[in-house]
């Protein structure tokens, strides 16, 4: 495109556009312009003008005369030859250093980095730039080493040590004077530090900072998986003694100061082998047709005061991680399972959402309060759907619904006639849900059973019952409730459930800072490929177009592909294309949940954000002033970060277990189905035990196949035969990999080619 006109004016040609653009950001240094901005200022009004600004711009951006932050957002771009930032290491040698200024990120090849490590901060040279090639720096010193670790295998000499670690950002071993072993042997899996990486030598040279333990070994592992993020693996003494100070009993006093539940109905309903139960639900009729819900939830910060000792573990820690087969709690044991848990036939205190809902599930009011409660009863999941699929007791309750009157009813009568009715309420909330827009992933949980040193003896799958969502949906309603009452102008204050007749859903611009759980729109760019690639399997997606019409046809997708071979696949990738939820000050909403205010209140034992959420409800409900904001929103930050590295450990647990698992059928031939193809062979996940490999590239020796990208394939240039995502084939377990977490396949024979 080389010609282009305004609105009522005449047509603008590219280097007349080149010059404004240039004057323009010379004029507005140290300005960030929109592409709305540009198009005001130069007016261009056509649709034809705007298409040649845009690739202008572009042409700009690859000159490095501009830099864009954030996306269509232009600055003039003043480098400094010098620049300070963060360096971070790649396992292909593609290095990269972030300035601090913002922009992307500028190659640093191996040779010109210095012997940088990933995360450390450092200074950065721009180099000169050669035509047709990006930007590249260099490395010219290193202002301070990341605070990080590095898990392997120790392999001691007569004279010297190192440690052999699977990281791929390290090329190299780190080389460790036997004075610093701290009794580590070889064999050892231990965690070490690097204190030095002389300028002359290949090796980074480190201390030991603990030995784990025998490689193998299964607390060694796991121990090892935590390091590897580094996540605890041990809770301190002089926190643990912290807690054990702690007044468990609860005086007439501090009763006195809350609803008392006490004598309401009350029960827990948890996974058969928990034993943090932070939520409880009450039931109680009000008038024929009219309901008292509560959500009570452990009230954590009634023990745990801001800034004390425990507080700050907890904050470090900002969640408990779950592995496969331990949990590492953000609390001391004494609180997490004992103190805050709502074990059945104890007094505790909670904090809670107490709904009025009617037979439509309409919430008619609401308040959030402190109580004290007293659980009548612990379930499993289990136990409820027993409960569910029970014809008698199914029958038995629509009689007493029928009636109206449940005065006559024992307490285990009135236990049955409340899981009923809440299961239908829950549903109708669901159903709402749903139909606002909510994406439905409702995936399999993979879980093993093992035996007592932790070796896998079976996988088997969890999915969502109607236990878990009639959970989930009450849950998901106190937590938007209490985000809604703290986000809105009206509703929240008069004491109406926002989304009740006569409240109004509008943002509070004088809103006092909370913690929000938002959750960003889908990448737009992941959608596509999403849909073109669905469409190979006669599939559909909607991937453009109003925020709720795509959620819907995500929906539809994943309604259409349950119980296909290319499911789990298929789900995969969709949650991929999604953003990553996350913890804010600044409320955006919440896309997955089709909730336009959300946050996390309802398990203060196990993530911090719900700790923070408690104690500025407590502190707005006093009349407090609205709480700092940064200080809130680096709290967020952190806790986010925290959230993604205990998600990744577990994984990596999972795989663990998966290749330990597979580790034992060595040799034997499973149906699997391509789950992933990539340039370096194909990646088939067996269908009944979802454990994952990949049939390397060499052991395809039938043709010379090379890698279709667009269709999402391997295909062979002598006799066409092509490897397709979704394919089914059978495959042969030929290597284990434990150290590097990692299965390898052999293919026997392809039903489809």
């Amino acid at each position: 495109m080389s010609k282009s006109k305004n609105k009522g004016g005449k047509r603008i040609t590219k280097k007349e556009l080149v010059a404004k653009l240039v004057d323009l950001f010379q004029t507005k240094a140290g300005e960030t312009l929109s592409f709305k901005d540009i198009n005001r200022l130069l007016h261009l009004d056509t649709h034809p003008a705007k298409l040649l600004c845009m690739d202008v711009l572009e042409e700009m951006l690859l000159d490095d005369f501009i830099v864009e932050k954030p996306r269509y957002c232009y600055k003039l771009n003043v480098p400094s030859q010098v620049m300070e930032g963060i360096f971070h290491r790649k396992a292909n040698g593609k290095n990269t250093f972030q300035p601090d200024e913002g922009g992307e990120p500028i190659l640093v090849a191996e040779r010109n980095s210095m012997n940088a490590m990933d995360g450390d901060r450092v200074k950065a040279s721009m180099m000169a730039r050669r035509k047709n090639h990006v930007r590249e720096a260099e490395v010219v010193e290193i202002v301070e080493r990341a605070d990080r670790n590095f898990v392997g295998t120790l392999q001691v000499k007569k004279d010297y040590a190192y440690l052999v670690t699977e990281d791929r950002t390290l090329a190299n071993d780190i080389f460790i004077p036997k004075r610093l072993l701290k009794g580590g042997k070889t064999g050892d899996k231990a965690v070490v530090k690097i204190v030095e990486w002389p300028m002359d030598s290949k090796n980074p040279v480190g201390k030991v900072i603990d030995v784990l333990g025998s490689a193998g070994e299964n607390n060694t592992e796991m121990h090892a998986i935590l390091a590897e993020f580094g996540l605890p693996y041990t809770y301190p003494k002089n926190v643990e003694e912290a807690a054990d100070r702690i007044e468990a009993g609860i005086t007439e006093q501090e009763i006195k100061r809350r609803e008392d539940f006490r004598d309401t109905l009350t029960f827990t309903i948890d996974p058969k082998d928990a034993k943090d139960f932070d939520d409880a639900l009450s039931f109680r009729q009000i008038r024929a047709g009219l309901w008292e819900v509560g959500v009570h939830i452990a009230d954590v910060s009634h023990y745990v005061t801001e800034g004390s000792l425990i507080d700050k573990e907890a904050l470090k820690r900002a969640t408990s991680v779950y592995l496969v087969d331990r949990t590492i709690p953000m609390l001391p044991e004494r609180l997490c399972n004992g103190i805050c848990s709502l074990r059945p036939g104890e007094e505790k205190l909670t904090y809670s959402v107490v709904f009025l809902i009617n037979d439509k599930a309409e919430i008619k009011d609401f308040s959030i309060v402190h109580t004290v409660i007293r659980s009548d009863r612990r379930y499993t999941y289990e136990e409820v759907d027993d409960i569910f699929s029970s014809k008698p007791l199914q029958h038995s309750y629509e009689e007493w619904n029928a009636q109206g009157n449940l005065k006559q009813l024992s307490t285990d009568e009135m236990l049955n006639f409340a899981l009923f009715k809440l299961n239908d309420l829950a549903k109708l909330v669901r159903e709402k849900r749903f139909k606002n827009g909510a994406v439905d992933f409702d995936r399999k949980e993979v879980h093993f059973n093992i035996d007592e040193k932790g070796h896998p003896l079976s996988v088997y799958f969890v999915e969502g019952t109607d236990s878990h969502h009639l959970i989930e949906e009450f849950m998901l309603l106190a937590n938007r409730t209490v985000a809604e009452h703290i986000g809105k102008i009206e509703g929240a204050e008069s004491g109406k459930h926002p989304g009740a007749r006569g409240a109004k859903a509008k943002n509070n611009p004088k809103a006092k800072t909370f913690v929000y759980r938002v959750h960003d729109l889908p990448d737009q760019n992941k959608l596509m490929n999403l849909s073109e690639m669905v469409g190979r399997f006669g599939l559909k997606l909607q991937a453009t177009g109003a925020k709720d019409a795509v959620s819907k046809s995500i929906n539809k997708l994943l309604q259409d592909v349950r119980g296909r071979k290319e499911q789990n696949m298929i789900e995969m990738v969709t949650l991929r294309a999604m953003m990553k939820a996350r913890y804010s000050t600044d409320n955006i909403g919440h896309y997955g949940l089709a909730f336009d205010f959300y946050t996390h209140f309802t398990s203060p034992i196990r993530r911090y954000p719900d700790l923070m959420v408690h104690r500025l409800l407590t502190r707005y409900a006093d009349g407090g002033r609205s709480a700092m904001k940064d200080k809130y929103e680096e709290l967020c930050e952190h806790s986010s970060q925290m959230e993604q590295l205990a998600a990744q450990a577990e994984r990596s647990s999972i795989k663990y277990k998966q290749v330990e698992f597979m580790r034992d059928h060595l040799g034997e031939e499973f149906d699997g189905i391509i789950s992933g193809v990539t340039e370096s062979g194909i990646y088939v996940e067996v269908i009944d035990n979802k454990c994952e490999g990949m049939v390397p590239m060499r052991d395809l020796d039938d043709d010379y196949y090379e890698f279709d990208e667009r269709n999402f394939c391997l295909r062979g240039r002598r006799r066409n035969h092509r490897y397709n995502l979704g394919d089914t084939v059978k495959v042969r377990v030929a290597r284990a990999n434990l150290e590097r977490k990692l299965l390898d396949f052999v293919l026997v024979k392809s039903e489809k080619r």
